[in-house]
Formats: C-alpha cells, sequence, structure tokens
C-alpha cells in the first residue's frame, strides 16, 4: 500500500446515514483538520429509518443533531443533508445530480466514500443497499460533476477533484497513520448516543480500531493504525 497523497487542501466526505463516518473515517478526518485541511460532510438521509421503536419523525432531527455533534469533535463545521429516503436510497439520474449539484458547489479537491461493493468484504454479510447505491453514485458523480455539458443547471463545472477514496476496501490501496487520532475518532463515534443506545460501545471502539488496524503481520504499512483507503485517482 502507499502512504495517501497530502498535497491537496479540501475534501468532502459523502456517505448514506449518520455515523458512516464515525468506523473509521473519522479518524482520518482528525488527523487531516489537524493538518490545516478543511473537510466537508455530505449524508444523503437524515437517518430517519435507523432507530427501532423511533418514529422517523423523531429520529431524523435527533440523528442529524448527533451527527452534526460527532463532525465537530473531529474539526468538520460543515454537514449537509440531502434528504433522500433512508433505507431506500435508489441509484439512478437523481440522485446523481444531487451529488454532483454539491460537489459544484463544494468544490473539493478530495472525495470520500465509502464500500459500495456487494459484501462487506470477500465473506461478509451483504452490504446494506444504501451504502451499494451511495458509493457508486458517488464515483459517478465526480466525473458527472466535472462535464459541463451533464446537469448544467445544478452550476459552473467542478474540475477540481484530484482523488477519490473508497473506505472498507477488501483490497485496500492507500493508508494514512491515524494513530495520534484513534481515540478522536472513538470520541466522534461516542456522540451517536440515540443510535447507540442499547449497544456496548466498548464493542463499537474496537470495532473502529479493527477497521483502522493494518498490522505488519496482515501485509500493511507497520502502524498502530492506519485507515486505509481503495483509491480512484483522477475521478474528475
Amino acid at each position: 500500500m502507499h502512504p495517501m497523497p497530502e498535497d491537496w487542501d479540501t475534501a468532502v466526505a459523502v456517505v448514506a446515514h449518520p455515523d458512516d463516518l464515525e468506523y473509521g473515517v473519522a479518524s482520518a478526518v482528525a488527523s487531516w483538520a489537524r493538518h490545516g485541511k478543511t473537510v466537508s460532510y455530505l449524508v444523503v438521509t437524515r437517518g430517519e429509518a435507523g432507530i427501532a421503536g423511533m418514529h422517523p419523525d423523531k429520529a431524523a432531527p435527533l440523528r442529524m443533531d448527533e451527527e452534526r455533534r460527532s463532525a465537530a469533535v473531529v474539526g468538520v463545521n460543515l454537514v449537509e443533508f440531502l434528504a433522500h429516503p433512508d433505507g431506500l436510497v435508489e441509484y439512478g439520474v437523481p440522485l446523481r445530480r444531487d451529488l454532483a449539484a454539491a460537489l459544484r458547489r463544494l468544490q473539493p479537491q478530495v472525495v470520500v466514500t465509502t464500500h459500495f461493493g456487494l459484501t462487506m468484504g470477500d465473506e461478509g454479510p451483504v452490504n446494506h443497499a444504501d451504502h451499494r447505491a451511495v458509493g457508486l453514485a458517488v464515483l459517478d458523480a465526480c466525473r458527472d460533476a466535472a462535464n459541463g455539458w451533464v446537469f448544467p443547471e445544478t452550476g459552473p463545472p467542478c474540475t477540481s477533484v484530484r482523488y477519490a477514496y473508497v473506505a472498507s476496501m477488501a483490497s485496500p490501496t492507500h493508508f494514512l497513520d491515524v494513530t495520534d487520532t484513534i481515540d478522536v475518532g472513538i470520541a466522534s463515534l461516542r456522540e451517536h448516543r440515540a443510535y447507540l443506545d442499547g449497544l456496548v460501545l466498548q464493542q463499537r471502539a474496537v470495532m473502529v480500531s479493527g477497521v483502522a488496524a493494518c498490522s505488519e503481520a496482515g501485509g500493511g504499512p507497520g502502524l498502530v493504525h492506519a485507515v486505509c483507503r481503495g483509491s480512484r485517482a483522477g475521478a474528475g
């Protein structure tokens, strides 16, 4: 694997739900923020269908607030929500249009999203349908946003994207040392109190550490903690 390049200043992390970024990516965001980079969050849904026993009308504002607090912990000041229906996100032109519009508005140099494969890992459980739709649409939207003839009503082209990274891929190509910020990433997860209610938080913290651990024995870069990414460089 290769170290993630640092020759950029602005990034946007795009995911389906509040809390998706807190299982590893947030530790990387905290590291970037410490080094003066500006990262924004773009969340496709409001997470309204994510809490069993809580009506979506109550869950949505609660989860949005939790994500804003979580983002603040790692140094993110801007969190936007697209309000696509939680659990029913569809890959297609409307989603690509909304994402392209956001990229044109934010003009990032780096785009980060999460794994969109059928399963989580080679032999893991089936990936959430929203994750699959959003991850693929994000990569397509990078190209859409750069093409002035596609969705021209959403603004001038965004040609600033230099790197697109996909978290949680089975065969990562790049890594970032987050040894100094893993605790901050876990702290950001703790802000999702309502969502994690009834769960053993320590188990979740261990999960984050596991996602962000690349051991030398496992073929990684030999760091205590590292966030690993698959790269789609030149996505614009």
